[in-house]
C-alpha cells in the first residue's frame, strides 16, 4: 500500500514523502497515530504543502532541542549488572533503563522508541544513539559493568600505558611498613595528650 507521511517517520522516511509500506503496518499503525494518510490522488497533491510546513517545523525542533543534543553527546551512563562468568547478563540492559538514567541524571525526558538499541545482554561498552528529530541524533556511550567491580573503559586502557606491578614488592612492603609506624605514633601521641588533659 501506498501513504503519504504526513510527520516523520525514523527508519521509513521525512514528512511529505509517499512511501509504499506493508498493509498492516498502514493501515494498524501509521494511519491510526497520525503519522500518514492513504496516498490517493487528492492527498498527492498537497504532498509539497505538507513536505514544506514540515521542514519548517522540523527546523524549529531542531533549534529547541540542539541544547538537549549537546547536553546527551558523548555523555557516559554506567550500568553495574549481574554477569556470569562468560560476560553475559543474568538480565539485560534495556531502553526503558536508559531512558530513567538520562532522566535521573539529566532530567531530559525521552520517549523509548527514541533510543536505538536492542537490549544489551552482554558486559561492555556500547554507542547508541537518541533519536531527537530526524537531524539531530546525539549518541551516548552505555558502560555495562560486573557489580562491585570498576567499569574499564576501553579507550582509556588504550590511550594509557598500564602500570607495571614491580617484580619485588620489598619496596612496596617497606613503604606500607612505614605507614603503619606513623599511623601508630600519631595514635600513641593523641592518647598522651587525652591523660594529660
Amino acid at each position: 500500500m501506498k501513504v503519504l507521511l504526513i510527520k516523520d517517520v525514523y527508519k521509513l522516511g521525512r514528512a511529505g514523502e509517499i512511501k509504499k509500506v506493508a498493509a498492516g503496518y498502514g493501515r494498524n499503525y501509521l494511519i491510526p497515530q497520525g503519522y500518514a494518510i492513504p496516498a490517493t490522488q487528492g492527498s498527492m497533491q498537497q504532498a509539497e504543502r505538507i513536505a514544506k510546513k514540515a521542514t519548517e517545523r522540523r527546523a524549529v525542533l531542531n533549534e529547541e532541542l540542539g541544547d538537549v543534543a549537546e547536553v546527551l553527546n558523548g555523555k557516559k551512563l554506567l550500568f553495574p549488572v549481574k554477569a556470569g562468568e562468560t560476560g553475559r547478563l543474568y538480565g539485560s540492559v534495556s531502553d526503558e533503563e536508559i531512558v530513567k538514567a538520562i532522566y535521573d541524571l539529566y532530567e531530559i525526558e525521552i520517549e523509548k522508541r527514541q533510543v536505538e538499541t536492542e537490549p544489551i545482554r552482554q558486559l561492555g561498552t556500547f554507542t547508541v544513539p537518541i533519536h531527537l528529530t530526524m537531524d539531530l541524533v546525539p549518541e551516548v556511550t552505555v558502560v555495562v559493568h560486573r557489580e562491585g567491580e570498576l567499569p574499564v573503559d576501553e579507550k582509556q586502557a588504550e590511550e594509557e600505558p598500564a602500570v607495571e606491578v614491580p617484580a619485588d614488592n620489598t619496596a612496596v612492603a617497606e613503604e606500607v611498613e612505614t605507614v603503619v609506624e606513623e599511623a601508630a605514633e600519631f595514635v600513641e601521641d593523641e592518647e598522651a595528650a587525652t591523660d594529660e588533659a
